[in-house]
């Protein structure tokens, strides 16, 4: 085990360690994540690989054109989170928690965290992972993410 990092000032926010920390555990996730203030929470909804904007209820032609690899979702999917968080006023860096929902962990959570990785550029966030039977979207979506960060106060 190794000592126990202070807290680390990423964004609007504290990366927490405790008990336990081995920086040698190559990890998609940190335990805790302390918001600081002033700092705007934002709540993003499902990010999948699927078109953002979509009729409700869902016409299954309009994800005909979205990939149905995961490779090709976890880009589309990324995309779309970027959209949302340039939209909120937020960078990667704010990113302070997701949940992963994973229609097969096994198939895809390693082509997702690979992705994950170099998509945040060594920043990582709290994160849970779930594996669920179907996503509500379309039966095609692989995996979708619930996202929170924190975005710097108006007038910072």
């Amino acid at each position: 085990m190794s000592q126990i990092p202070p807290p680390r000032r990423v964004g609007q926010a504290d990366v927490i360690h405790h008990e336990g920390f081995d920086a040698g555990i190559v990890s998609p996730f940190v335990p805790a994540i302390r918001v600081v203030s002033p700092a705007r929470l934002v709540f993003i909804s499902g990010v999948t690989g699927a078109p953002v904007y979509h009729d409700h209820p869902h016409v299954a032609e309009v994800f005909d054109a979205m990939p149905t690899d995961a490779a090709g979702q976890v880009r589309n999917a990324f995309d779309h989170l970027d959209q949302a968080l340039a939209a909120a006023g937020c960078g990667r860096q704010d990113v302070v928690n997701m949940i992963r929902f994973f229609t097969d962990v096994e198939a895809d959570q390693d082509v997702v965290n690979a992705h994950q990785a170099a998509w945040f550029g060594g920043h990582i966030p709290t994160s849970t992972t779930v594996q669920v039977v179907r996503l509500a979207t379309d039966a095609r979506l692989r995996f979708e993410f619930h996202v929170v960060a924190a975005a710097p106060a108006e007038d910072a």
